[in-house]
C-alpha cells in the first residue's frame, strides 16, 4: 500500500511592502512522502514571494495555488492561473532537469525556479548554459542556511507572517523568524 501525503495547514499573512500587496492566505499543503519539510517550506516561501502577482498580473482575478509537485512532474509546485485558464506564473523549487523547465516556459507566461539545497551551486554550473534561451525564466537562489531554518517552522498547523521589504522576505511564526534574501542567477 502506498504511503499517502501528509496534510499541512498554513494561515499566512503576507505583507509585501515592495509591491503594495497585503493579504491573508489560508493554504493547504500536501507534503509528498519523499518531500522534506525544507522543500515544503521553500514552496511556501516561493508562493509568498510571488503572491503579489495575483494583483499585479491578474488584477485580483486569478488563482494562486499549489500544484501536484512531486506527485506529478508535469505540474508546477505553485501556479498562478487567470480567469481564462491561462497559466500566468509557473513556479518550481529544487534542482530540476533542463527539459521540464524549458517545457514549462512554453506553457506559462513566466517561470520562476527557486534553488535551495547545499548542492545548488554545483547544479547551476552544469545547467546555466542550458537555460539561457527562454526569456521568461528566472532562477533564484535561496541560501541553504535559510532554507534549513525554514524547515524548523514546519508544523501541521501553522500561523505565519511573511513580510517582504527591500527584497528580503522575513518569515516567522511569532516565536522564530527566518530572513531570506534570494540571489537572482538568471
Amino acid at each position: 500500500m502506498a504511503i499517502k501525503s501528509t496534510i499541512f495547514k498554513a494561515n499566512v499573512q503576507i505583507a509585501d511592502i515592495d509591491h503594495g500587496y497585503y493579504a491573508d492566505h489560508a493554504l493547504t499543503l500536501a507534503r509528498h512522502p519523499s518531500e522534506t519539510d525544507e522543500r515544503m517550506m521553500v514552496r511556501l516561501v516561493a508562493m509568498s514571494l510571488q503572491a503579489h502577482a495575483l494583483q499585479d498580473t491578474c488584477n485580483g482575478d486569478g488563482v494562486l495555488a499549489f500544484g501536484a509537485g512531486l506527485s506529478d512532474p508535469d505540474e508546477p509546485d505553485v501556479m498562478l492561473t487567470d480567469f481564462t485558464g491561462r497559466k500566468r506564473l509557473w513556479i518550481e523549487v529544487g534542482q530540476p532537469e533542463d527539459k521540464p523547465l524549458l517545457k514549462a516556459c512554453s506553457k506559462a507566461d513566466q517561470v520562476m525556479l527557486y534553488v535551495f539545497s547545499h548542492s545548488g551551486d554545483v547544479w547551476w554550473k552544469s545547467m546555466q548554459s542550458k537555460l539561457t534561451r527562454p526569456n521568461n525564466l528566472q532562477v533564484w537562489r535561496i541560501p541553504h542556511v535559510a532554507s534549513q531554518e525554514l524547515a524548523k517552522l514546519a508544523e501541521r498547523s501553522m500561523q505565519l507572517q511573511a513580510t517582504v521589504q527591500e527584497q528580503v522576505l522575513m518569515m516567522g511564526n511569532g516565536t522564530s523568524t527566518v530572513d531570506i534574501e534570494c540571489v537572482r542567477w538568471l
